[in-house]
């Protein structure tokens, strides 16, 4: 079990809502859509609604130090069948395509220690939701004036040590200050920052109180936000 899914969750019934687009840059197709990962008609532009008043602020924080630039989403609202379909999909990428259904131990324990190194662990368990299940995680990067992503010296998703936050501190300056930008103004509206994923911020969910309790362990924080439950009209 990953560590931040022993936070105890107190729930504060915080709505989802849509991201509107006129604040942010949104990468389209949706990148788990384009791979065939199935929604089942929800939205994956949804996030709690604190949290995107929150991610909000940031972008504003953002016009300030480098106006015309904006947060641009890679993803955001996941469904756990979506987590689970991803999963899959990053484990064949260390099985040789194979699917784990088709992979002998300890081969299968292998890939599978490699693909939760950066992915959540899929679960319909209450206690322990996928932080981008819960609404309250979002990942994302920052595109310049002329809508270009800047470079952060590795893609979103990558499954290797160069997506560590400061992987690129000594040797790649601009990269390195890039994402502390990207940090720094998700960082000032409350947000915290995966370990091992420049992309990923999260504020309300487990791994953010988790984060919380690392940084300050007098720090015995809950999580606000649980698996998100859709009401009918949001799915759309």
């Amino acid at each position: 079990m990953k560590p931040y899914r022993t936070i105890p969750i107190k729930e504060c019934g915080d709505p989802m809502v849509p991201i509107p687009e006129g604040p942010f840059l949104f990468t389209t197709p949706h990148p788990y859509v384009a791979l065939g990962a199935s929604y089942g008609g929800e939205n994956p532009w949804m996030l709690r609604k604190n949290v995107l008043a929150s991610l909000t602020q940031a972008q504003e924080t953002l016009a300030i130090r480098k106006p015309g630039w904006k947060l641009k989403l890679f993803d955001a609202y996941r469904p756990n069948d979506v987590q689970a379909f991803m999963v899959e999909w990053e484990f064949r990428q260390h099985s040789g395509g194979h699917p784990s259904s088709d992979v002998p131990e300890p081969e299968r324990t292998r890939c599978y220690e490699k693909t939760f190194q950066i992915w959540g662990i899929p679960s319909e368990d209450p206690k322990t939701p996928p932080p981008h299940s819960t609404g309250a995680a979002v990942d994302l990067t920052i595109a310049d004036a002329d809508g270009r992503e800047i470079d952060m010296g590795s893609p979103i998703d990558e499954n290797s040590e160069r997506s560590v936050p400061d992987y690129y501190a000594q040797s790649n300056p601009e990269a390195h200050a890039n994402r502390q930008l990207l940090h720094d103004v998700m960082a000032a509206q409350g947000f915290r920052r995966h370990r091992v994923e420049w992309w990923h911020f999260s504020k309300g969910d487990q791994m953010w109180a988790w984060l919380g309790r690392e940084e300050q362990p007098e720090n015995q924080g809950m999580a606000i936000y649980g698996r998100a439950a859709l009401l009918p009209d949001e799915v759309s």
